[in-house]
Formats: structure tokens, C-alpha cells, sequence
């Protein structure tokens, strides 16, 4: 059989795409363009990072505000609703859709306020990760972690924490239900947290560096840290005493509150024979399951790093748990019964038992 010449090919894709789909995937592949051809210009391959904090909203908001847009782009990417999209969804707003908008959005300005904070918006940083991964493998590989990991498909995942609203626009309810706003309230608190534990962790960077306590920290985060803190090297007082990364732990656990919203709505969505929009299927799943693989892959990553670079980080790892808080207690009755909990406790937090015993 002879090949499809390629205007058949994209024809071909493209008719695979449902068209609530189709303007997503289309900036998702110009945006993944973009950041691996400016990561080759300026040798900086931390631009994804860059657009991280906004790029959810992006497709949150197009899914949320389908109505809004046209039928025919005015300007290329220019947001649209093509035509043939399912006219319910064209004509009414979801206010499932819009409520995780509005959430969404709030993350966002947390995150971008951490980031521009601390100085990630710049152009010239670099995440210190790359650094150490492109002296550990040779150059060509680097490039093709480069393009298939940093650019491809940390973009695809960007798109895909899209997809709970795609299919929460379709479920087209028409009032908000008792599970939206047990949701809505465990993702603001949510949010909260990972805001204390950003302003915990950055509290206790300045500290480090300055040796100076800082009075006007945000509430929460206004913690007298000891030169016993600072001489460890990381942060292991407030939310990071019941956590390793307590801020990771709220991003994921707000990403995943986010995917819980049209699956437990009772209502069912409007084209259930799109895997897309069918809450029985595990695609609605992908974009949770997807970011937790990737933090966790991440996270060990990182944690080598600071095991080779602290010597109590090995204590701080038997002691606390590494993303769930839960289980931190748990750590220390089995390190109670093996008779070394009063001496990681001394390592990993400088205190006394008795001070100590508050954690459990």
C-alpha cells in the first residue's frame, strides 16, 4: 500500500481530534516549538519553566470559556470554537468549568508570584538540575532529553491538566453540586498551604544566605531560625518537619482535586462516546497520574542531589515522609523501635525529645 502523501496525513490527524480539541493541541505543538527552538538559541533549556505558572490557565480558561470565543480565528492562535463543536457546549457556560477556572487562576498567581520572587523569570537561569544531568551523559543524549522530555512532553502535560475542564464544559450542569464546593473549598485550603510552605521555604533561604531573621515574612512563615538550621543546609521546621516537600505535595494534591470535579458530578457528561468526556474511562485520570510520575521522578532526582550535599539529608529521609504528612508519626514509632529515634531526631531537627515528640 503506498504512504499517505501529507496533506492526507494531517487530514488524517486532524480527524481524529474532536473539535473542542483541535485549537489546544494546535498551541500546545506551536508553544513546544518555540520553547525547544529558543532552548537551542540561548543554551537555556529551562524555558518550559518559564511558561509553567501560566500555560494551565491557558487551557482551563479556553475550555471554560468555550462561548466566549469565535467560530473563526481571527489572528493565527487566536482562540476559537469551531463550528461543528457540540452546540450545548458553544452556546452555554458550565459553572463547573467556570469555578475550576477561577481556581486554576488562583494557582497561578501563587506560583508566578514564587517564581518572580525568586528570580526564575529571568532569562539567563537555568534550573541547577540540567547542569548536573548534562555532565553525566553525553552531549547528542542531552539533546534528546532536551527535545523528547523537557520540550515535548513536559508541554503535553501542561495540556493535559487542561482536560478536567474539557470535560467538566460538556457536563454542562446547571447549578454547581455539593461535591463542586467540598472541591472547591479543599483546593483553596490546598493552595494555602503550598503559599506557607513557598513562604517557609524561602523565609528560610534568606536566612541562610543573610543570617539575617526577616520581620516582615508572611504569616506562617515567620520562623526563628537557629545557626543550627543554617549550618544543616535545608529546611526542616514548620509544614518541611511533617513533610520533604510539603509544596509538592499540594501541587500534586491540588492537580488531583482538579480531576475529581467532573468525576464526581452527578451528572453525566454530553457526548459520552468520546473517551474524553466519558468519567468511566481512565482518561479523565491522565492528567493527576501523569504529574504524580513526574514529580516523583523529579523528586528522587533531587533528593540525590541533596544527600550528596548534606550529610543529615540521609537522616532527614528516614525521619520524614517524603510528600504524604501522614506518614511522618509513622516514621518515628518505627524508628522509636529500632532505638534510633532520639538520634535522628538530634540530626534532623536539633531539638530535644520532648520537643521532638510535638512532631509525632
Amino acid at each position: 500500500m503506498a504512504p499517505l502523501p501529507l496533506p492526507d496525513i494531517v487530514s488524517y490527524l486532524r480527524a481524529g481530534i474532536t473539535p473542542a480539541l483541535r485549537w489546544p493541541v494546535k498551541f500546545c505543538a506551536y508553544t513546544t516549538a518555540t520553547s525547544w527552538i529558543l532552548s537551542l538559541i540561548t543554551g537555556n533549556v529551562s524555558q518550559v519553566d518559564r511558561i509553567w505558572t501560566f500555560m494551565p490557565t491557558i487551557y482551563t480558561a479556553y475550555f471554560a470559556l468555550l462561548p466566549l470565543w469565535p467560530s473563526e480565528a481571527p489572528l493565527p492562535l487566536y482562540p476559537n470554537t469551531p463550528k461543528d463543536v457540540y452546540p450545548g457546549v458553544a452556546e452555554r457556560y458550565s459553572p463547573r468549568a467556570l469555578l475550576m477556572l477561577g481556581l486554576v487562576t488562583v494557582w497561578m498567581f501563587r506560583l508566578s508570584y514564587n517564581t518572580w520572587r525568586r528570580g526564575l523569570f529571568n532569562l539567563h537561569d537555568e534550573d541547577y538540575r540540567w547542569a548536573i544531568v548534562r555532565q553525566q551523559i553525553p552531549t547528542w543524549l542531552f539533546q534528546v532529553t532536551n527535545f523528547v522530555f523537557i520540550a515535548v512532553i513536559q508541554n503535553i502535560i501542561l495540556f493535559l491538566l487542561g482536560l478536567p475542564t474539557h470535560v467538566a464544559a460538556f457536563q454542562q450542569p446547571s447549578q454547581l453540586s455539593a461535591s463542586d464546593y467540598v472541591l472547591a473549598t479543599l483546593a483553596l485550603i490546598d493552595i494555602a498551604c503550598e503559599f506557607v510552605a513557598d513562604n517557609q521555604q524561602y523565609s528560610f533561604q534568606t536566612y541562610k544566605h543573610s543570617g539575617v531573621l526577616n520581620k516582615n515574612d508572611w504569616p506562617g512563615a515567620r520562623i526563628a531560625w537557629t545557626p543550627e538550621d543554617a549550618k544543616r543546609g535545608f529546611i526542616t521546621r514548620g509544614l518541611w518537619a511533617w513533610t520533604r516537600h510539603p509544596n509538592f505535595f499540594c501541587e500534586q494534591s491540588f492537580w488531583a482535586i482538579i480531576t475529581l470535579f467532573p468525576l464526581l458530578a452527578p451528572e453525566s457528561p454530553q457526548l459520552p462516546t468520546h473517551p474524553l468526556n466519558d468519567p468511566t474511562s481512565l482518561w479523565p485520570l491522565a492528567p493527576s497520574i501523569v504529574l504524580c510520575s513526574l514529580f516523583v521522578a523529579s523528586t528522587r532526582f533531587s533528593e540525590s542531589i541533596s544527600a550528596k550535599k548534606y550529610p543529615a539529608y540521609e537522616a532527614y529521609q528516614q525521619r520524614v515522609a517524603m510528600f504524604v504528612p501522614f506518614l511522618t508519626p509513622v516514621w518515628g514509632v518505627w524508628l522509636r523501635l529500632l532505638g534510633k529515634k532520639e538520634q535522628v531526631d538530634a540530626v534532623v531537627f536539633a531539638r530535644t525529645e520532648k520537643e521532638a515528640r510535638k512532631l509525632e
